[in-house]
């Protein structure tokens, strides 16, 4: 059965729209390269050549979609030299779904956060996003999809950690005390999450269902499971991806629910699935030096579940 993410997306969004956050925020703006691309992308019998010109007008882009296409990650056996070939070799959908990525990843970096450290943010995504695509090849979902949306799960958040710093502070200083998940602490404060807002402005910017779906359900967790439309697809494997650390320990036991799964899933080994993780990550790099593997944040909670796990990945650690 196809799923209706453009039903989905109206139900869950509802009314909500960017009006009802704070006016002083400052939102950012895709690369109008970027923009143009969706646009003419989304138009019927689109030339590849017309797209090709438009990637070709911003030279970073231009730079990273060749790099990517010609990395060992992908594995072609004939390297792309213009963005033309490269374009032709990932295809429409795919080619879409990475300018998309790279477009947000350029515009959100070029803004600074009082909170959170941008290299550590970056590190912590590839990783959510590596672990994504992992997980949807388990679930036969689609890994590309899986890809882009944990890339862009927490895209506003270093925006909205440096307009709102006084509220993320209170966040992190009463965390241990009365633990709780950052989607619940936005709605008790601000009526509204960085879920729901990212969603909200990613449709905006007409960027397609499927991924604004991956956006706004990123924190279900489990419960991503039970959804019947979405229980199989890319969003469950963005929101496992979710449950993995960052900086800002969004989801404060969600190692815990990993491993829970684990039990469960006996095909997801949350060890095995890090050291892959952190050897692709060596591949590609988008850029993003790997200065906490996931390996090593996984450590801690593998050394108290199970021994043969934990000593899997202290060898691969280091």
């Amino acid at each position: 059965m196809a799923i209706d993410w453009t039903g989905i997306c109206n139900a869950a969004l509802g009314d909500f729209t960017v009006a009802a956050l704070p006016p002083t925020l400052s939102l950012p703006a895709l690369p109008h390269a970027v923009t143009q691309f969706v646009e003419k992308s989304n138009q019927p019998n689109v030339d590849f050549k017309d797209l090709a010109a438009i990637v070709e007008t911003d030279t970073g882009l231009t730079l990273e979609l060749l790099r990517h296409v010609n990395s060992a990650y992908v594995g072609l056996r004939t390297k792309a030299t213009t963005a033309l070939q490269a374009i032709r070799l990932l295809g429409l959908r795919q080619g879409k779904m990475f300018v998309i990525t790279i477009g947000m990843k350029a515009a959100i970096q070029a803004r600074q956060s009082k909170l959170i450290n941008q290299n550590c943010f970056w590190n912590a995504t590839l990783q959510k996003a590596l672990f994504a695509r992992h997980v949807a090849r388990l679930l036969h979902a689609d890994e590309d999809l899986a890809f882009s949306g944990a890339m862009l799960q927490d895209y506003l958040l270093p925006l909205l950690t440096n307009d709102l710093v006084d509220d993320y502070v209170n966040f992190i200083q009463t965390r241990d005390r009365q633990p709780i998940s950052i989607c619940d602490f936005e709605r008790q404060v601000f009526g509204w999450d960085h879920a729901l807002a990212a969603a909200c402005l990613a449709r905006r910017w007409k960027l397609p269902d499927e991924l604004v779906c991956c956006i706004l359900f990123h924190h279900q967790g489990l419960a991503a499971f039970a959804h019947p439309q979405l229980g199989r697809s890319a969003v469950v494997a963005v929101a496992l991806s979710a449950l993995l650390p960052d900086q800002l320990r969004q989801c404060y036991h969600g190692l815990e629910q990993l491993l829970l799964l684990q039990e469960k899933w006996p095909a997801f080994q949350l060890a095995e699935i890090a050291i892959a993780v952190d050897a692709q990550h060596a591949e590609i790099g988008m850029g993003v030096k790997n200065d906490f593997p996931l390996a090593r944040r996984c450590r801690t909670a593998l050394d108290q579940d199970q021994e043969p796990a934990a000593e899997l990945l202290q060898s691969a650690a280091g």
